[in-house]
């Protein structure tokens, strides 16, 4: 009989370990499972700058998508301008003006590098002015000039020095205008509508770097017990820099994708209402100054490209800002 049983006490108790207990907490009590952002993801902050970079990414897609509709509609008329010239015939006393435009329509067409001579008669002249002056008036007896509408050739380049030699000799009421002046106005406007266009990206990427940079220290500021934490146990540098950057990456795709799909979205339905407006004189009139009103697919690409650029600044600037801050902690 051993011991045990002569005492009457019954088996020896065993002393309990540490980890007996454990087996009474419930799982959720333990250590999380899964890998857990040091970022948080649904901050004020966070949403804040989501709404940010939406916004900046937006006014920049509206501003590119304008300054390409500008630099289209100026194109087009520079090529349909420059494709043509005008000769203005001026009634005068003592002078018919019917022989006048007959013998100025004679020289163009006798001219190289002339395609085709279309004089208006006086109706046509008169509706010219209609716009300016109304309808339902006798124009009678205003001194309407006479235009004759002279195409050129493709690549003709005709000798418009000559052309006016000859009609100042033989027509002193006639006066040959090329356009050269407007073509040059078309060009400022074109290039200062880039210009324009380009500072304002500028300021759009200038707001949004600022607005990401007080995001991210706002973030770190939050979280700094974490991340010294995380830094004094041996987590490096580069990788506390790179959740920040992956978070504001994911952020910056977020925030751009919203505002560079509202901007397709407003440009899609402009096309759409030009296209239902088409043939009507209203729609006539808005094509005839603003063109197609479509950015082609250059433009819907140029917008995906700055949805992307503006991720890639998020990220950067993000990761830029937890690098300097880490540097202090050190």
């Amino acid at each position: 009989m051993s011991m045990t049983e002569q005492s009457g006490t019954g088996p020896a108790p065993t002393m309990a370990e540490p980890w007996d207990d454990m087996e009474a907490v419930p799982p959720l009590a333990r250590a999380p499972r899964g890998s857990t952002s040091i970022v948080p993801k649904s901050s004020i902050a966070v949403r804040s700058l989501a709404a940010v970079v939406a916004i900046m990414t937006f006014l920049a897609s509206l501003t590119t998508g304008a300054a390409m509709l500008v630099v289209s509609t100026a194109s087009n008329w520079q090529s349909e301008v420059g494709r043509e010239v005008t000769i203005q015939v001026r009634p005068a006393p003592g002078r018919d003006i019917e022989a006048d435009v007959r013998a100025a329509t004679d020289l163009a067409r006798g001219t190289f590098g002339v395609a085709e001579v279309d004089p208006y008669s006086r109706e046509q002249s008169e509706q010219l002015v209609q716009p300016w002056l109304g309808t339902g008036l006798k124009l009678d007896d205003l001194p309407i000039p006479r235009l004759i509408v002279v195409k050129l050739l493709p690549g003709g380049t005709p000798d418009f020095a000559m052309l006016r030699g000859k009609l100042a000799a033989q027509l002193p009421t006639a006066t040959l205008d090329d356009h050269r002046g407007w073509i040059e106005r078309m060009r400022t406007m074109a290039s200062t509508a880039v210009i324009a266009g380009l500072a304002v990206l500028g300021l759009v990427l200038v707001v949004t770097v600022l607005s990401v940079t007080f995001a991210t220290r706002g973030a770190m500021a939050i979280n700094r017990p974490i991340v010294e934490v995380l830094h004094y146990v041996g987590a490096t540098d580069g990788f506390i820099a790179r959740q920040f950057q992956h978070h504001f990456l994911m952020l910056g795709f977020k925030g751009g994708a919203i505002g560079g799909g509202a901007a397709m979205l407003l440009f899609g339905c402009i096309e759409a209402a030009r296209a239902w407006l088409s043939g009507t004189p209203g729609g006539d009139e808005a094509a005839a100054l603003f063109g197609s009103l479509s950015i082609g697919v250059d433009g819907y690409l140029a917008i995906v490209g700055q949805i992307v650029v503006m991720a890639v600044v998020t990220a950067l600037v993000s990761r830029y800002t937890v690098s300097r801050t880490l540097a202090a902690i050190d």
